[in-house]
């Protein structure tokens, strides 16, 4: 794959990716959208068809990587080179980046009811009626459509957990090369992959949302800082490192042990 394969297929699947997984997300969570209160199983399976649309659409251009966590399996297993993998990183997070400032554009009405609604800055608000980014919660009224968050804070189970959970998800990739003689499932990949991220919603997607994807989170916890939302709120920093470093060290452990074990 030549470097500019690279790149526009990693930004276009990530985008489009985002677009779609963010997109449920802001679909369930926002006021006058007609998806509110969809619920969990609404999201698990909206992130699925996001990574099945998504991996589609690139996977002959790039190999639709779309995830660090997978980039960084693949280099240790041996299927990517380490001096793609900067390139690989940088057009994910770009992509990522582009597909949740798309998502704003698509729900800018619903974003800016959502976010001047007297019920939603209630909690949300201090005394003078705007956000208090020194009193508010540290995650504002919106960012769970961008980026995750935990349940019960503390640093050391979530990082388990996203290690875990993207640990299966990287695994269950790499381990599509053994089938059929060794060449992989083909297009048929992106639908078992779409169903494992289904899986993994469902099954560890409580405890902190599952990230299982660095720039899933990072890329659009950057666009909630940057975009002009009113009473946005704070972007939660202080969380942030965690579904970036969970979800690499557990690509990095599923490329080990597929070296281990299927290699």
């Amino acid at each position: 794959m030549s470097s500019s394969d690279i790149f526009i297929g990693e930004t276009i699947g990530t985008a489009v990716l985002i677009l779609l997984g963010v997109g449920v997300c802001a679909a369930v969570t926002l006021k006058h959208s007609k998806a509110q209160n969809a619920g969990w199983l609404a999201i698990t399976f909206g992130w699925g068809f996001a990574v099945l649309t998504g991996a589609y659409l690139v996977g002959g251009v790039s190999g639709a990587h779309l995830n660090p966590a997978v980039t960084v399996g693949l280099a240790i297993e041996g299927g990517t080179k380490w001096s793609d993998v900067p390139l690989y990183l940088g057009s994910q997070l770009f992509g990522a980046m582009i597909g949740a400032a798309l998502v704003w554009l698509a729900y800018y009405g619903q974003f800016r009811a959502h976010l001047t609604d007297p019920e939603i800055l209630s909690t949300h608000t201090g005394e003078e009626g705007m956000v208090d980014q020194a009193a508010a919660p540290k995650a504002g009224p919106v960012l769970g459509i961008f980026s995750t968050g935990p349940e019960i804070r503390n640093a050391v189970q979530n990082v388990v957990t996203e290690v875990i959970a993207t640990v299966v998800l990287v695994l269950a990739i790499l381990t599509q090369g053994l089938n059929d003689g060794g060449n992989g499932l083909g297009t048929l990949g992106a639908l078992i992959t779409s169903l494992v991220v289904v899986s993994i919603g469902l099954s560890l997607g409580g405890p902190t949302g599952y990230a299982i994807n660095p720039v899933r989170d990072l890329g659009p916890r950057i666009v909630h800082a940057l975009l002009p939302l009113p009473n946005k709120g704070g972007s939660d920093w202080g969380y942030a490192w965690i579904p970036v470093v969970g979800p690499l060290i557990g690509g990095a452990i599923a490329g080990g042990l597929y070296n281990l074990a299927f290699a």
